[in-house]
């Protein structure tokens, strides 16, 4: 799958909640399924930085895919890595230091967030983009 078909994916999964309080249940569910990293892979370096939780982000190249795993100790923070997993992982490395992240805005997500979330998220899909222009 592209990453546009899984952007438009989610945006058509969040179409279905009416309020935001269903979609923080939701982010919260998309969480607590985010498999879990190793815990040697909970590394300073894996840190990202800007971010009012700690989440840690970690890539690793098979063939030409980037894989991510990910994980947070805020539960809201770790859906929305794991939204950012699931859009990004299994990708080459081209497309994900090119790609527009739509669906952030599409679904409402930044706009929802407070500004130290805001600033996190901005961070996280950041250093998956660095990720991405390094590897490529």
């Amino acid at each position: 799958m592209s990453i546009n078909e899984i952007q438009d994916e989610i945006i058509e999964e969040f179409d279905l909640f009416d309020d935001w309080m269903d979609r923080y249940e939701y982010i919260i569910d998309l969480g607590k399924k985010l498999p879990l990293i190793d815990a040697s892979l909970k590394t300073e370096e894996r840190l990202i930085k800007g971010c009012q939780s700690l989440v840690w982000l970690n890539a690793k190249q098979e063939e030409d895919k980037i894989i991510f795993t990910a994980d947070s100790d805020a539960i809201i923070t770790k859906g929305i890595i794991a939204l950012l997993v699931r859009v990004l992982s299994n990708q080459n490395a081209k497309d994900i230091a090119e790609t527009e992240l739509y669906f952030i805005d599409k679904i409402g997500l930044k706009e929802h967030l407070s500004p130290n979330r805001s600033n996190g998220l901005v961070s996280m899909v950041k250093q998956m983009k660095l990720y991405g222009a390094a590897l490529k």
